[in-house]
């Protein structure tokens, strides 16, 4: 059972799901085993009459302050750096950013906001070209080494980054890099082509992600947007982007139906487990408690080693 290493992701809570949802949903994810829950300070920003984030944050706190005793069952997560350093009015001109006193400030507001005295995992969200990974290592290592943050991770960074703020981090005797949250699935588009809404650079996994992961066992890999905007359960509705169509998506879909029928699991729920079973811990964006039941069956499934080494088998 890998329920514990599911990641609920709370990007809308505070904004699109109301309070009172969002409430429950982490309550229900909890009382199933969960524990990671995971946020950043831009949540929502573009959602926000403000034009500013934290509430995501804020929805997570008060539900942490309404359930005394809870903080010590659940583990938090949340980032820096990818807010607009203006009210959002449609377009972004610049970010706030990884420089070091802003996220030595960035920090104990996301603190406040958690009601907490300390995050578990401290994120860089997105790479910022005006400060470099070297002073992003020292500041995130700092970060820990002062209580804020228990572990430090890099979202949507390249590895040649991460690998080097893993080094500058270990020579000064800090906390180094032991996470990477990035984007993939079990189809993947064609190399180079636009996927609408996913347009960082290094916001995927490639091969040399897998490769660095490898050679370091003890970095996690979390996995966001797992299940394409629920392409693989609504293709109808929902179709993957046309950047998905290709030979090797409809050669792996054969196969992911064909275990979803062995299974009596759904494709998307197959795509979960077949991620945890490698060691992946897919995140989670639910609004219902049906999307949340769905996925807390995928991480109580089994799949048969014959099966994985199906859904593994090249396309």
């Amino acid at each position: 059972m890998s329920i514990d290493q599911l990641v609920l992701g709370t990007m809308y809570f505070g904004t699109r799901v109301e309070q009172g949802t969002a409430h429950d949903l982490m309550d229900r994810f909890v009382d199933a085993g969960g524990r990671m829950i995971d946020t950043a300070d831009a949540y929502s920003f573009w959602t926000s009459e403000s034009g500013r984030g934290g509430q995501s944050e804020e929805c997570v706190g008060e539900w942490l302050t309404s359930r005394p005793g809870m903080r010590a069952r659940v583990e938090l997560a949340t980032k820096v750096g990818a807010e607009p350093d203006h009210p959002f009015d449609g377009e972004i001109r610049r970010t706030v950013g990884l420089g070091r006193d802003h996220v030595r400030s960035a920090v104990e507001a996301s603190l406040r906001r958690l009601r907490t005295d300390v995050v578990d995992v401290y994120w860089a969200h997105v790479p910022d070209e005006r400060t470099p990974v070297e002073e992003v290592a020292r500041t995130f290592g700092e970060v820990v080494a002062e209580g804020s943050a228990r572990r430090v991770g890099m979202s949507n960074f390249p590895v040649w980054q991460v690998e080097r703020a893993r080094a500058v981090a270990v020579a000064a005797g800090l906390q180094p890099v032991d996470a990477l949250q990035l984007h993939t699935s079990y189809v993947s588009p064609r190399p180079g082509a636009a996927v609408p809404g996913k347009d960082n650079p290094y916001g995927w996994v490639g091969v040399d992600t897998l490769s660095y992961l490898d050679a370091h066992p003890g970095t996690e890999l979390w996995v966001y947007s797992p299940l394409v905007q629920a392409s693989y359960t609504r293709r109808a509705e929902r179709p993957f982007p046309e950047a998905y169509d290709h030979p090797g998506t409809t050669a792996r879909l054969a196969v992911l139906d064909a275990v979803a029928d062995e299974s009596g699991l759904d494709a998307g729920q197959v795509v979960l487990a077949w991620m945890l079973a490698r060691g992946w811990r897919p995140i989670v964006g639910v609004s219902t408690a049906e999307q949340l039941d769905s996925a807390l069956v995928a991480a109580r499934a089994e799949l048969a080693p014959e099966q994985l080494e199906r859904l593994d088998a090249p396309a």
